[in-house]
């Protein structure tokens, strides 16, 4: 066989569609001249190389007849690195075990570098708390603002419909058996010690946790973090700190907001389907709801801030280098936050309880 001229990528083509024509079968032997060759490639020499390769199986020997060392050279770099390749073995789909085994994996590394982020953030709460200067009021009072006050309104217009809401499914079943004064104290006592404190905390989590994740995560992707640290600013101080205490401040203040509209949506049901007068039900309210029931749920904020906090940040720092890993943390963190809580009210209910508060 002779080859001439530039033998590249683009003639080989040409070349294969002729050979495909030649009948090897009574052949012993097969000369390539490449003394005529004046551009010779490694897709050349790829398929030079395949071409002897398909011919030693048929037990046609081959020869190589040129003077080109360049030709030569290329020829047997194609031929070393094809000896030191390996074939990549085919991908095995991993079983049920396998599955579970990574994802029990996943969720351990998860836990383990929350805890990590858990201890990081009290050794900066004590260096700060240690004198009262370190303490950022001004970043605490606007966090106040943009994650409480500013939900004030979803908040109330939440607890306010609650209450109506299970009032209104109430009082059927309480008109059957003539017990309609009762339902202040299941109002009472459902309100203010479970519902109020858990309902504050779904919202809240759901609008300024999610926040927390998307404006740290921005300020990741823009690089702004590295920024603060190469100027010598601590992050944890300046952006998680104010963060969590703003809102273990302000979540006792929501819930006493949701207690107080939850209990008035309720009373305009026993006022208008249950024939309850408002005074009526605020005597019964001082009488039946012992006032444990308000610091009960009054007390469960500040646990519920810093879970809802906490995690909220830590998604944020956990955001990569692209847009849609702040998506991803952000909601992850809403269900993470909301799932936390739930747990954290279990914990509280059966603690009180055995205690007999």
């Amino acid at each position: 066989m002779k080859f001439s001229g530039e033998f590249t990528l683009y003639t080989v083509t040409s070349y294969q569609n002729k050979i495909d024509e030649i009948d090897f079968s009574q052949v012993r032997k097969v000369d390539f001249d490449l003394e005529d060759v004046v551009y010779f490639d490694t897709a050349a020499s790829i398929f030079i190389n395949s071409l002897i390769h398909k011919l030693t199986q048929k037990n046609i020997t081959s020869n190589i007849i040129t003077t080109n060392k360049d030709i030569l050279d290329t020829l047997e770099l194609v031929l070393k690195s094809k000896k030191t390749s390996q074939a990549i073995p085919e991908e095995t789909r991993p079983n049920f075990l396998n599955i579970i085994g990574e994802n029990t994996y996943l969720y351990y590394s998860g836990f383990v570098a929350f805890m990590a982020f858990i201890g990081q953030l009290f050794a900066t709460k004590i260096n700060t708390l240690k004198t009262i200067k370190n303490i950022r009021f001004k970043e605490i009072a606007f966090e106040i603002n943009e994650s409480a006050i500013k939900a004030l309104g979803i908040i109330s217009l939440t607890s306010f419909l609650i209450g109506l809401v299970v009032a209104y499914q109430s009082a059927y079943q309480l008109k059957i058996y003539g017990a309609n004064i009762f339902i202040v104290d299941m109002l009472g006592i459902s309100m203010l010690r479970e519902l109020a404190p858990l309902m504050t905390a779904i919202v809240i989590a759901g609008r300024s946790g999610s926040a927390f994740t998307a404006q740290i995560g921005a300020m990741k992707i823009t690089e702004e973090l590295d920024a603060m640290r190469t100027m010598g600013f601590d992050p944890y101080i300046f952006l998680v700190l104010p963060r969590i205490i703003a809102l273990m401040i302000a979540m006792p203040i929501l819930i006493f907001v949701a207690d107080i509209m939850s209990v008035f949506g309720g009373l305009l049901v026993a006022v208008i389907d249950l024939d309850i007068s408002p005074q009526l039900f605020i005597d019964r309210f001082n009488d039946v709801v012992a006032a444990k029931h308000f610091f009960i749920g009054i007390g469960k904020g500040p646990f519920f801030a810093f879970i809802i906090a906490s995690i909220g940040v830590y998604r944020g720092l956990e955001v990569k280098d692209d847009t849609q890993s702040i998506g991803f943390n952000t909601t992850k963190s809403v269900v993470e936050s909301i799932f936390a809580v739930i747990i954290c009210d279990a914990i509280f209910s059966i603690l009180f309880t055995n205690l007999g508060i």
